[in-house]
């Protein structure tokens, strides 16, 4: 059996698309709430019992993923009375585990999208004996991310937190959010008091000569810690670039979900998810975007890259590329919204109140 702790970030518990700084797990990704493909990952890849790590109230996520069984898991909750860190976290997660003291627990956020080779990390580690098990993967610009330089054989060498300098950006491996713990490491970190696996568990690990392996797979990675990415992980979701068995319908270039209404002449495509009862009118142009239910898109408008909120309207002719919309929001005819542009839930904007274009 191998076990998981799932962390999920303390963002609140207000859960509303156009609040967001960092994706809610509640707001769709593909259809279904975004932590519910990283369970059924996490399944699919023989993962039996999983704890979810959270400082949200345990009732946001239970009348959605109860105990698991729908995903062939046993899905258990632990809430931080305080905010305790990923380190923190992991350990009082640790209180719901049942594995021996060297059996493997794979810890992941909550908040990364990735093709990952679950099962292959965990052989790995197994295969190593090693303490702690690394995904790393490679990006063009590391600077916002933790360094994790490794040897020939893998070993880990350091850790960087968001270099300063250019002297600090060694190599182009970042960490990337999961890993594959011993559980006795697990049981080591202090409880009770904010930990950082990546500021002081892994550091001090290191330290102390501990087998610390990083593993870089060539594969799909997106961190959704901005609402733009969130909307691409959906259409890439949708568009089978990554897989995941909770999506609900084949892959494709557009999920129009069951009571959603698609009018004649209207064009789907991108990856686009079409939600419960939302309606997009004739002549409508939607690509790569997410349209939560009960939403209206009017006739001969056009909206890319962006995301629009349960209930909300775009008026007829409206352009709405890399934007997000609110819930119940109504956004007018004959607007431009471009990219970074954010309406409030509830918010009204007049017909052919704003554009981004020149006059030209």
């Amino acid at each position: 059996m191998t076990e998981a702790v799932l962390l999920v970030g303390g963002q609140g518990t207000r859960l509303r698309p156009v609040t967001v700084n960092t994706p809610k797990p509640m707001v769709p990704a593909a259809g279904v709430p975004f932590l519910a493909h990283q369970i059924a990952r996490a399944a699919a890849a023989g993962v039996t019992h999983i704890v979810m790590a959270t400082c949200y109230l345990a009732e946001v996520f239970e009348p959605y993923f109860g105990d698991g069984s729908d995903f062939g898991v046993h899905l258990e909750y632990v809430v931080e009375d305080e905010p305790l860190g990923t380190g923190g976290a992991i350990r009082n997660a640790a209180e719901l585990l049942t594995s021996g003291p060297d059996e493997p627990v794979l810890v992941f956020n909550g908040d990364i999208l990735t093709g990952l080779d679950i099962r292959g990390l965990v052989e790995s580690h197994t295969a190593a004996e090693a303490d702690v098990s690394l995904h790393l993967v490679r990006v063009a610009d590391p600077r916002a991310f933790g360094l994790v330089p490794t040897d020939s054989e893998s070993r880990v060498l350091a850790f960087t937190e968001k270099p300063q300098t250019p002297e600090e950006i060694v190599t182009d491996q970042i960490n990337a959010g999961c890993y594959v713990f011993r559980r006795s490491v697990i049981d080591a970190i202090p409880g009770g008091r904010p930990v950082s696996v990546e500021r002081e568990t892994f550091p001090g690990l290191l330290a102390a000569g501990a087998k610390l392996y990083g593993k870089t797979e060539d594969t799909y990675w997106l961190d959704l810690g901005k609402p733009e990415s969130f909307v691409q992980a959906s259409a890439d979701l949708v568009r089978g670039v990554v897989s995941s068995p909770a999506v609900p319908g084949p892959r494709g270039e557009a999920l129009v979900l069951p009571g959603a209404t698609v009018a004649e002449g209207a064009k789907l495509s991108g990856g686009t998810v079409v939600g419960a009862g939302a309606r997009i009118e004739a002549g409508a142009v939607v690509s790569g975007s997410i349209v939560l239910e009960g939403a209206v898109v009017g006739p001969d408008s056009v909206v890319n890259a962006s995301l629009v909120g349960a209930r909300a309207a775009v008026g007829a002719r409206t352009v709405v590329d890399g934007a997000v919309i609110g819930d119940d929001a109504l956004v007018g005819a004959d607007n431009e919204l471009r990219s970074g542009a954010r309406v409030w839930c509830e918010a009204e904007l007049p017909d052919a109140a704003l554009r981004f274009s020149s006059d030209r």
